[in-house]
């Protein structure tokens, strides 16, 4: 499968491209969240108080650099600043395009909340592709894609002056409805493996509904859905958030923190996976507290939006 960018959404909807990936010397990590209808966009939720919104009107592309010269940024825009087809996706002065053998992406943003340029260059290519789709939820309204489960790629950057190769791993998500209609939390993470790729998803519908998807990808792109492994409670964040992974002998650690804040936790960890130790990337995250008022008064600061 290849990254396409020409979504067709319906009002409420959303669609984004997630890329995560750390570097061969482990010093450093990044991700990459391209939005049109930015799930955790304030203004978004705000504007679906008033009524339908148009997923266009919240659009951003957050970079998150890690390690030694950290930085962070996503700005939001409007319609007007959105350019996509099938191979580009534009959003203000940054965007991604598909080459046929590369994703190409350049940045030029501004980092939040103290105000450094974040301008560079990542090249990702595909060492798996995949064609699967899954359903997150009972009645189909949100689906994944782990597009890459194993990719490589290679960074460049200008502002904050960094250069560095590792592995990388790229999913699309997309849906019909706002997420914290469809569920009340979920935990995510994915780790390579000398087996190959491996994806751990824990979504938690707010009717109560658990689904656990375990996958492990070859070097062809099939996917097996292995056993879940035993749960283990990692620390809760600053800010609270419950951590829970999984280790095939009960034990993992956290290695660091990469995202704090009131709703979600970005981590890495390291755990057991099919007889090996791995280190592995984890999402937390809890749509209960993304809908608190004192939460979204919040986000601003760190979401900061722009008309174009």
């Amino acid at each position: 499968m290849i990254p396409r960018f020409d979504v067709n959404l319906p009002r409420d909807g959303y669609a984004w491209w997630y890329l995560d990936a750390i570097s061969d010397d482990k010093r450093y990590g990044l991700t990459l969240i391209a939005f049109i209808g930015s799930v955790f966009s304030p203004y978004y939720a705000w504007a679906r108080k008033r009524g339908p919104a148009e997923p266009a009107d919240f659009c951003a592309i957050n970079v998150a650099l890690y390690g030694p010269r950290g930085r962070w940024s996503m700005t939001e825009r409007g319609r007007s600043a959105l350019e996509h087809d099938a191979t580009n996706m534009r959003v203000g002065p940054s965007g991604l395009h598909w080459d046929g053998q590369t994703l190409k992406i350049d940045i030029h943003e501004m980092g939040v909340p103290i105000p450094r340029p974040l301008r560079g260059r990542i090249q990702v290519r595909p060492s798996i592709a995949n064609e699967k789709i899954i359903e997150l939820d009972a009645q189909g309204r949100h689906r994944w894609s782990p597009i890459w489960p194993a990719a490589r790629i290679e960074m460049d950057f200008d502002r904050p002056g960094l250069k560095w190769s590792g592995e990388a791993y790229l999913d699309h998500n997309t849906g019909t409805e706002p997420l914290e209609r469809s569920f009340d939390r979920w935990t995510w993470s994915r780790a390579m493996t000398e087996d190959g790729p491996v994806i751990l998803y824990d979504p938690v519908e707010l009717s109560g509904r658990r689904t656990r998807h375990a996958l492990l990808f070859d070097r062809s792109g099939n996917s097996t859905r292995i056993e879940s492994p035993t749960e283990v409670i990692l620390p809760r964040s600053f800010w609270g958030i419950d951590r829970p992974t999984r280790s095939e002998d009960g034990q993992a650690g956290l290695l660091a923190t990469w995202e704090d804040t009131p709703f979600y936790a970005r981590s890495l960890i390291e755990t057991r996976l099919l007889d090996q130790p791995v280190k592995a990337v984890h999402e937390s995250l809890n749509l209960k507290r993304f809908e608190r008022t004192v939460v979204q008064l919040m986000l601003p600061f760190r979401m900061p939006r722009r008309a174009g």
